[in-house]
């Protein structure tokens, strides 16, 4: 019993994965928030309009977000984020 319970506190005592933890290079803020918006399907010229940037800074950023996440279109990116947790 006593081995057990100390096995269960070793588990829970290890770090929890961090949302980024896969990938080769993390996501920087605005790119989590884009990548966020883009997974709610919006298209580029509504996430710019919600996050007060320029269409083609939007377009910009979901070209980096996909090189990140490793996939190539926004569906998969949409599917890639809910493995990596990035909430």
């Amino acid at each position: 019993m006593t081995r057990k319970a100390v096995a269960e506190f070793a588990r829970l005592a290890q770090p929890a994965r961090t949302a980024n933890e896969g990938l080769l290079e993390p996501l920087t803020e605005h790119e989590t928030d884009i990548l966020r918006l883009l997974a709610q399907g919006l298209p580029n010229w509504e996430i710019a309009q919600i996050l007060f940037l320029a269409e083609g800074t939007v377009k910009h950023y979901v070209t980096t977000i996909l090189q990140k996440i490793g996939v190539r279109d926004r569906t998969h990116a949409a599917l890639r984020r809910r493995e990596l947790r990035l909430l």
